[in-house]
Protein backbone atom coordinates (compact mmCIF):
# COMPACT_ATOMS: atom_id res chain seq x y z
CA UNK A 1 0.00 0.00 0.00
CA UNK A 2 1.21 3.51 -0.37
CA UNK A 3 0.94 6.58 1.03
CA UNK A 4 1.70 10.17 0.03
CA UNK A 5 4.45 12.30 1.85
CA UNK A 6 2.02 15.04 3.64
CA UNK A 7 1.41 18.07 2.36
CA UNK A 8 2.21 16.34 -1.36
CA UNK A 9 0.96 14.73 -3.95
CA UNK A 10 4.28 12.44 -3.94
CA UNK A 11 3.59 9.10 -3.72
CA UNK A 12 5.55 7.25 -1.41
CA UNK A 13 5.49 2.40 -0.10
CA UNK A 14 5.90 3.77 3.14
CA UNK A 15 7.37 6.54 5.42
CA UNK A 16 10.98 5.91 6.82
CA UNK A 17 13.00 8.37 9.26
CA UNK A 18 15.14 9.99 6.34
CA UNK A 19 13.10 9.36 3.22
CA UNK A 20 11.60 12.71 3.41
CA UNK A 21 15.62 14.38 3.09
CA UNK A 22 15.98 11.66 0.06
CA UNK A 23 13.19 13.38 -1.34
CA UNK A 24 14.35 16.80 -1.24
CA UNK A 25 17.81 16.12 -2.29
CA UNK A 26 16.09 14.13 -5.37
CA UNK A 27 13.77 17.14 -6.34
CA UNK A 28 16.39 20.22 -5.58
CA UNK A 29 20.07 18.38 -7.12
CA UNK A 30 19.63 21.07 -9.99
CA UNK A 31 18.87 24.08 -7.91
CA UNK A 32 15.69 25.64 -7.41
CA UNK A 33 11.62 24.22 -8.83
CA UNK A 34 9.43 26.65 -10.74
CA UNK A 35 6.26 27.02 -9.39
CA UNK A 36 4.29 25.13 -11.85
CA UNK A 37 6.75 21.90 -10.21
CA UNK A 38 5.81 23.13 -6.88
CA UNK A 39 1.72 23.48 -8.46
CA UNK A 40 2.09 19.33 -9.34
CA UNK A 41 4.11 18.21 -6.58
CA UNK A 42 2.00 19.82 -3.66
CA UNK A 43 -1.41 19.98 -5.23
CA UNK A 44 -1.88 23.79 -4.99
CA UNK A 45 -3.39 25.78 -8.01
CA UNK A 46 -0.50 28.16 -8.86
CA UNK A 47 -2.33 31.20 -7.50
CA UNK A 48 -2.74 30.08 -4.26
CA UNK A 49 0.90 29.72 -3.88
CA UNK A 50 1.26 33.38 -5.79
CA UNK A 51 -1.44 34.58 -2.66
CA UNK A 52 1.06 33.59 -0.09
CA UNK A 53 3.73 35.19 -1.10
CA UNK A 54 1.64 37.93 -1.40
CA UNK A 55 -0.08 38.08 2.03
CA UNK A 56 3.73 37.35 3.48
CA UNK A 57 3.22 33.61 4.50
CA UNK A 58 6.18 33.12 2.45
CA UNK A 59 8.93 34.88 0.51
CA UNK A 60 8.82 35.62 -3.30
CA UNK A 61 11.08 33.12 -5.05
CA UNK A 62 14.48 34.13 -6.83
CA UNK A 63 14.80 34.09 -10.33
CA UNK A 64 11.48 32.08 -10.43
CA UNK A 65 12.96 29.16 -8.15
CA UNK A 66 11.24 28.30 -5.33
CA UNK A 67 14.38 26.71 -2.42
CA UNK A 68 13.96 23.81 -0.18
CA UNK A 69 12.88 25.92 2.63
CA UNK A 70 9.94 27.94 0.43
CA UNK A 71 8.88 24.21 -0.69
CA UNK A 72 8.81 23.17 2.80
CA UNK A 73 6.44 26.07 4.02
CA UNK A 74 4.14 25.14 0.64
CA UNK A 75 3.44 21.72 1.93
CA UNK A 76 3.67 22.11 5.67
CA UNK A 77 0.89 25.05 5.27
CA UNK A 78 -1.23 23.04 3.09
CA UNK A 79 -0.80 20.21 5.32
CA UNK A 80 -2.39 21.76 8.26
CA UNK A 81 -4.89 24.36 6.47
CA UNK A 82 -7.59 21.89 6.42
CA UNK A 83 -7.87 21.63 9.81
CA UNK A 84 -6.26 24.82 11.00
CA UNK A 85 -6.81 28.78 9.51
CA UNK A 86 -4.37 30.16 7.81
CA UNK A 87 -3.88 32.54 10.64
CA UNK A 88 -3.63 29.94 13.22
CA UNK A 89 -0.95 28.42 10.90
CA UNK A 90 0.75 31.59 9.98
CA UNK A 91 0.73 31.90 14.20
CA UNK A 92 2.61 28.44 14.32
CA UNK A 93 4.97 29.61 11.45
CA UNK A 94 5.71 33.09 13.07
CA UNK A 95 7.07 31.03 16.42
CA UNK A 96 8.96 28.94 14.21
CA UNK A 97 10.31 31.68 11.95
CA UNK A 98 9.91 35.03 13.05
CA UNK A 99 10.32 37.52 10.16
CA UNK A 100 9.47 35.75 7.20
CA UNK A 101 12.39 36.93 4.97
CA UNK A 102 15.63 36.48 7.41
CA UNK A 103 17.02 33.13 9.13
CA UNK A 104 18.62 34.81 11.91
CA UNK A 105 15.68 34.80 14.75
CA UNK A 106 14.62 30.98 13.30
CA UNK A 107 14.13 28.21 16.10
CA UNK A 108 14.12 26.15 12.96
CA UNK A 109 14.45 25.79 8.77
CA UNK A 110 11.20 25.00 7.74
CA UNK A 111 13.04 22.51 5.77
CA UNK A 112 14.66 20.85 8.89
CA UNK A 113 10.91 20.95 10.44
CA UNK A 114 9.28 19.44 7.88
CA UNK A 115 12.18 16.63 8.11
CA UNK A 116 11.84 15.81 11.80
CA UNK A 117 8.19 15.98 11.19
CA UNK A 118 8.26 12.79 8.56
CA UNK A 119 10.81 11.36 11.16
CA UNK A 120 8.38 11.42 13.73
CA UNK A 121 5.78 9.78 11.39
CA UNK A 122 7.79 7.29 10.26
CA UNK A 123 7.65 6.07 13.99
CA UNK A 124 5.93 2.38 14.26
CA UNK A 125 4.70 2.46 18.10
CA UNK A 126 2.79 6.64 17.53
CA UNK A 127 -1.08 6.65 17.70
CA UNK A 128 -2.47 10.24 17.72
CA UNK A 129 -5.04 8.25 20.42
CA UNK A 130 -2.68 8.14 22.90
CA UNK A 131 -0.98 11.63 23.75
CA UNK A 132 2.33 10.10 25.58
CA UNK A 133 3.25 8.34 22.60
CA UNK A 134 2.55 11.63 20.12
CA UNK A 135 5.19 13.12 22.68
CA UNK A 136 7.71 10.69 22.95
CA UNK A 137 7.75 10.55 18.59
CA UNK A 138 8.30 13.94 19.36
CA UNK A 139 11.13 13.89 21.67
CA UNK A 140 12.89 11.11 19.53
CA UNK A 141 12.57 13.46 16.68
CA UNK A 142 14.01 16.20 18.39
CA UNK A 143 17.36 14.13 20.08
CA UNK A 144 20.05 15.65 17.88
CA UNK A 145 18.52 19.10 17.64
CA UNK A 146 20.70 21.85 18.85
CA UNK A 147 19.46 24.67 20.31
CA UNK A 148 19.95 28.17 18.97
CA UNK A 149 17.59 29.68 21.81
CA UNK A 150 16.91 28.72 25.53
CA UNK A 151 13.87 26.40 25.39
CA UNK A 152 13.99 26.29 21.62
CA UNK A 153 13.62 22.24 22.20
CA UNK A 154 10.60 22.03 24.08
CA UNK A 155 8.99 24.52 21.72
CA UNK A 156 9.56 22.10 18.99
CA UNK A 157 8.35 19.17 20.85
CA UNK A 158 5.19 20.83 20.73
CA UNK A 159 5.21 22.42 17.54
CA UNK A 160 5.72 18.70 16.08
CA UNK A 161 2.51 17.63 18.34
CA UNK A 162 0.74 20.84 16.90
CA UNK A 163 1.57 19.27 13.31
CA UNK A 164 0.60 15.63 14.24
CA UNK A 165 -2.60 16.60 15.30
CA UNK A 166 -3.82 18.97 13.01
CA UNK A 167 -2.52 16.42 9.89
CA UNK A 168 -4.27 13.42 11.57
CA UNK A 169 -7.70 15.74 12.34
CA UNK A 170 -7.68 16.42 8.55
CA UNK A 171 -7.26 13.32 7.46
CA UNK A 172 -10.08 12.13 9.56
CA UNK A 173 -12.49 15.12 8.30
CA UNK A 174 -11.93 13.41 4.84
CA UNK A 175 -12.47 9.85 5.92
CA UNK A 176 -15.71 10.98 7.52
CA UNK A 177 -16.79 13.40 4.00
CA UNK A 178 -15.94 10.17 1.76
CA UNK A 179 -18.50 8.11 4.37
CA UNK A 180 -20.98 10.80 4.32
CA UNK A 181 -20.63 10.78 -0.10
CA UNK A 182 -20.73 7.42 -0.06
CA UNK A 183 -24.28 7.16 1.41
CA UNK A 184 -25.86 9.51 -0.40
Amino acid sequence: MSTTFPGTTIEVSSLQKGSSRRLFDGIFATGGVTLSQVSIMSGLEPYIIQNWVKRGFLSSPVKRLYSKGQFARIIIINMLRESLQLERICGLISIISGVTDSEADDLISDEELYHRYIDMLSERDISVNDERSVLLAAERATEDFEERFPNSKKQLIKILQVMLYAHAASGLRRSAEDILCAMK
